[in-house]
């Protein structure tokens, strides 16, 4: 699931995933505030296009 990062203090990131903050690590990324990322195991491994992103999380939500 895409999250979308809301800070960024150093290599972690504070990342909303549709309601859930998480803390993760954004060594492996350039992630910036407003970015759209995908995590795995707590580092964020690939960054999105918005439009991609929040089109997978309308997708989603219809599925849940």
């Amino acid at each position: 699931m895409p999250g979308r990062v809301l800070k960024v203090s150093g290599v972690k990131a504070l990342v909303d995933f549709d309601g859930v903050r998480r803390e993760v690590r954004v060594d492996l990324v350039n992630a910036k505030i407003g970015d759209y990322v995908i995590v795995h195991t707590g580092y964020a491994i690939e960054k999105l296009d918005r439009k991609e992103a929040e089109e997978t999380l309308r997708i989603l939500r219809r599925l849940i």
